[in-house]
């Protein structure tokens, strides 16, 4: 029996391809031949860029007394969890009911009906030679108790998964998260919570959403004081701009290395709208190489997004975590001379002990260089340098759902940076998502160099091609993106909801032990989230107020994480902002290119405005409709709630309409 991940289309199961682990993927097969031989299954799901997943491949997957041990009593299935989040989300919430924690390489024992039975993370291998003799024993010894616990176990996470009914959320409620994130906000450090520390990309933009709609100067502190703390942080790459995962660290000292697309795309948007909002420096500037990383380091030659950069870089053939991005004072002389490496390493606090591992240092910018042309010329000495350096390792899989993320905030970006070339990126990126990734009328999740997956598309990769759809029509005024994102909605509605409300994979998706309904915003936005911003924004777009109900009942569902703890409900919130403040509708006829209405209207930070602009009674475009131009002139059309106001001809008249 042989390995058979060699030509799958994940590059985190290529990675193991070589492993003597008779790894299979996820399947009938997998499950058949664990059926034939009598004997349980061993998981493990991770993902390319994850640290540990490849300390431990090496210790355990690499080792032939592992292989051999797994090989004599198991069938062993390998899982990416970036490209089946629906296996992933039923075995870690098993995993949390479990231990308590989740994470990855996360490791399950199950049955061959896929129930359960043991659950954990990352396992050394002593260890996990021990639980696989013990759980071997118990398997062929004592058969009915394991199986036993594992029907227990599988029912009780049928009971987990059901979130039950939710409650309309009102301003009171969101005012009370506020309050409630205010409280857990660090002074000192800035962020929420201790280590590690992860950037709060979704919260951010709840808090600038809130301060749009409210005035809370609160709100917007939390959010300036948290985003300068970032971008001044070792988790910020001063040289090629981006975001690593997280910092091990609550000062954001030390990163977890990797570089996430989800991370970046969600950060760009935040720091976009934060520089929208009241025009800070720092903001625009990490809102622009945040961009341009993504340009420069995650598109595809297709025009797509890659999934992640490794936390790892491959030294004399061992893995070796950060080793691309830190420096030592000698380093920084070596390229840059004496004079300018000694002043680097003190701006960039480059210090002989060292901030990471072996006197190594991460770059850090806690104040602005006294000379920017010298801080551009050593920044650019200095990315030149690392590039000759080994580089980690490209997941170039191109997922829908990030790939939607990074289309929003490129859009966005685009428009408020005056980037043309990020609207166009964004557009490249949306046209391949279509044109590859809609098989038949049905999205897939991923494809990796023009080779589409097998894995179909789940609820969040319906809500985030909408919500990218809907910023780059926002972005170009052409109505396709807009029809496109209808078409997308429409099928999210056929596939994704019931009677019992939002589901995140498909109704005739693979029957797993639950059927998974996350309502959490972690990493990324849930599914649920996901789906209510598209839904909320393409209503007001298309008055459609059936799709306004389906956004309030998806949002209404995330009522208890938002009430219990809003740091885990960022794009809910954010979604909530949106729909107490709107719908906002402004419609600008005649104008052509971009003019002075459209500047106007674009610079209202309004959580609830959506703006079209065109000819009157452009098919496609139902705000358009019956908007006739005055006096045969631009103009503009502002409505709150349905209820219009008087078309405005002059900048300083539709200023006040968007004020009041």
């Amino acid at each position: 029996m042989a390995n058979r991940l060699a030509d799958s289309l994940s590059p985190y199961l290529r990675q193991h391809a070589d492993n003597p682990v008779e790894w299979f993927e996820w399947g009938d097969e997998a499950f058949a031949e664990a059926r034939r031989r009598d004997v349980p299954i061993f998981l493990s799901v991770g993902y390319a860029a994850c640290h540990w997943c490849h300390v431990m491949a090496h210790e355990s997957f690499e080792d032939d007394e592992v292989a051999a041990a797994l090989s004599a009593g198991w069938v062993s299935i390998k899982v990416d969890r970036e490209e089946r989040p629906d296996i992933d989300a039923v075995y870690m919430l098993a995993t949390q009911a479990l231990t308590g924690q989740g994470g990855w390489p996360m490791t399950v024992l199950i049955t061959p009906d896929g129930e359960p039975f043991f659950a954990g993370t990352y396992l050394p291998k002593p260890q996990l030679l021990q639980l696989l003799d013990a759980a071997g024993t118990a398997w062929r010894e004592d058969r009915a108790r394991l199986s036993d616990s594992a029907t227990q176990i599988a029912a009780r996470l049928a009971e987990i998964a059901d979130p039950g009914p939710g409650s309309p959320l009102d301003d009171e409620q969101v005012a009370l998260a506020v309050h409630a994130l205010r409280r857990g906000f660090d002074d000192a450090r800035a962020g929420f919570g201790g280590a590690p520390k992860f950037p709060p990309s979704m919260t951010l933009e709840h808090l600038l959403r809130h301060y749009a709609r409210t005035g809370d100067e609160d709100a917007l502190a939390m959010v300036r004081r948290t985003g300068e703390a970032m971008a001044r942080g070792g988790i910020h790459d001063q040289l090629a701009g981006g975001f690593a995962r997280y910092s091990v660290d609550a000062e954001w000292v030390v990163p977890h290395f990797e570089k996430m697309l989800y991370d970046n795309a969600l950060l760009l948007r935040a720091y976009t709208h934060w520089y929208r909002a009241d025009g800070d420096v720092l903001a625009r500037r990490v809102a622009a190489s945040t961009a341009d990383f993504l340009l420069r380091d995650l598109r595809t030659t297709e025009g797509g997004f890659a999934s992640a950069l490794d936390a790892d870089t491959i030294i004399d053939g061992q893995s070796v975590e950060g080793a691309t991005y830190v420096w030592t004072p000698a380093q920084l002389v070596e390229v840059l001379g004496v004079e300018d490496g000694r002043r680097a390493a003190a701006l960039l606090e480059v210090t002989p002990e060292g901030t990471f591992e072996g006197g190594t240092s991460t770059l850090q910018l806690l104040r602005d260089p006294d000379d920017h042309a010298w801080w551009e010329d050593v920044r650019t000495r200095l990315l030149a340098a690392r590039d000759t350096r080994p580089q980690p390792a490209l997941d170039g899989k191109v997922v829908t759902s990030w790939n939607g993320l990074a289309v929003a905030a490129l859009a966005d970006a685009g428009v408020t940076l005056q980037r043309p070339d990020l609207v166009d990126a964004a557009a490249a990126a949306v046209r391949l998502v279509i044109d590859r990734h809609l098989v038949d009328g049905r999205l897939r999740r991923t494809s990796l160099d023009g080779r589409v997956g097998s894995a179909p598309a789940v609820l969040d990769d319906h809500g985030n091609l909408a919500e990218g759809l809907l910023a780059l029509h926002r972005a170009t005024g052409e109505t396709a993106w807009l029809t496109h994102a209808g078409a997308v909605l429409d099928l999210a509605v056929d596939l994704f909801h019931d009677e019992d409300g939002w589901h995140d994979t498909p109704v005739d998706g693979e029957a797993l032990i639950t059927r998974p309904r996350g309502r959490t915003d972690n990493a990324e936005p849930s599914g649920v989230s996901a789906i209510a911003g598209a839904l909320l924004t393409h209503s007001a777009l298309t008055g459609s107020t059936e799709q306004r109900s389906l956004a309030e009942e998806a949002v209404a569902a995330q009522s208890r994480i938002i009430t219990h703890d809003p740091r885990f409900a960022g794009w809910a919130l954010a979604v909530a902002e949106a729909m107490l403040a709107g719908p906002l509708q402004v419609a600008i006829v005649g104008e052509g290119e971009v003019g002075p209405l459209r500047r106007v209207a674009e610079a209202s930070p309004s959580p609830g405005l959506v703006i079209v602009s065109g000819e009157p009674d452009t098919p496609g475009e139902p705000l358009l409709a019956d908007r006739p131009l005055v006096d045969g002139g631009p103009a503009a059309y502002v409505c709150r709630g349905f209820v219009c106001d008087a078309p405005a001809t002059e900048v300083g008249t539709l200023t006040e309409q968007l004020r009041s």
